[in-house]
């Protein structure tokens, strides 16, 4: 296992962290066996672990917790907060007033006194960035977190909140957890250069697209029920852009199958590759699939590899733009940008 400095923190975290977003309902892994990932990742040398309290809503990190319990200080613990936890309106956002009982709910559900990374899940548009970095940094000096970040926003936000910080004297983001992978490259420019230039960590998620590059999508291979069921048009080969992530998976088995390596190691060799980049977020479900994905932790792609996928995908480009995830509200609501 690789390890590399988050950000500024003078923290090092291994350059394949786990995330937790498949444990319980949503990716139907119970208590015993997300203990037994755990077990098998930390042995492996991964000290992140990541999760959000609407994974499941609160249940991943209450399965966390029962699976760290005893050894807290052998990793770097992490989740989020912003996503909507239940119906209530003011149960989800950005502000002071949400923020402190979602941080104080994470800590019940997780078993344990403070979070080394507090992340603000998406931006949200109704909070002002002083609002939330108040809060954060109130949070921070309480010693409930030792640092904070934010996921998924757009550059310019990312812009505006080191800004913010400056201007009213408060604790900054100091990590980014973006979408990032050879089939959705598009934060290569703006988003990286951007946190390059802020000296943030980067913890990307979604490594293998949501499966595409896990080798579970092939061109002639019928398609597991599990994933059409969650996502149907995600994985749609009529539709165009789908087609075009098929046939650019297929060109990647090639190049993957030249340089001896699995298409996961291809895809997360890639990911780590990335100056900007200080680790891949892994989601295994089971086992078998943790062990697939730490195969690629020592995984160096030489230039002539890099070379070949940058011919298929080029820099900066997205196979799927719909899911970029970080696109500003008004584009996607009209009532935004009309009057």
């Amino acid at each position: 296992m690789q390890y590399r400095t988050l950000g500024r923190t003078g923290v090092q975290v291994s350059t394949l962290a786990l995330g937790a977003m498949n444990f319980g309902a949503i990716g139907r892994t119970g208590q015993d066996e997300t203990t037994a990932i755990v077990d098998a990742a930390l042995e492996a040398g991964i000290n992140l672990i990541d999760t959000a309290d609407m994974y499941g809503q609160g249940e991943s990190e209450e399965l966390v917790g029962k699976a760290i319990a005893g050894r807290r200080d052998d990793l770097v613990l992490a989740t989020k907060a912003t996503m909507p936890m239940g119906d209530e309106r003011n149960h989800q956002g950005s502000s002071r007033r949400w923020l402190v009982t979602a941080l104080d709910d994470s800590l019940r559900r997780l078993g344990v006194d403070h979070v080394d990374l507090y992340q603000i899940h998406r931006w949200d548009p109704s909070t002002s960035d002083e609002e939330t970095l108040s809060a954060l940094t109130d949070l921070q000096r309480a010693g409930k977190i030792r640092s904070f970040g934010s996921s998924t926003f757009p550059a310019y936000r990312i812009v505006q909140a080191q800004w913010a910080a400056r201007e009213h004297h408060l604790g900054r983001y100091v990590t980014e957890q973006p979408s990032y992978s050879i089939l959705q490259r598009g934060i290569e420019a703006h988003v990286l250069p951007v946190t390059e230039e802020y000296g943030l960590g980067v913890l990307a998620w979604s490594p293998l697209a949501s499966g595409w590059l896990s080798g579970a999508v092939r061109a002639g291979q019928e398609i597991s029920t599990s994933r059409s069921v969650f996502a149907p048009e995600r994985f749609d080969t009529t539709l165009p852009y789908n087609q075009a992530r098929l046939d650019a998976v297929e060109q990647l088995a090639k190049v993957a199958d030249e340089a001896g390596l699995t298409l996961i190691q291809l895809a997360l060799g890639f990911v780590t590759a990335h100056p900007a980049v200080t680790s891949a977020l892994i989601g295994p479900r089971t086992l078998d699939h943790l062990h697939s994905q730490l195969a690629a932790a020592d995984t160096v792609l030489s230039p002539d590899v890099l070379d070949a996928i940058d011919a298929i995908v080029a820099p900066g480009i997205d196979l799927a733009p719909h899911e970029k995830f970080d696109t500003p509200p008004a584009l996607l609501e009209p009532s935004l940008r009309r009057r």
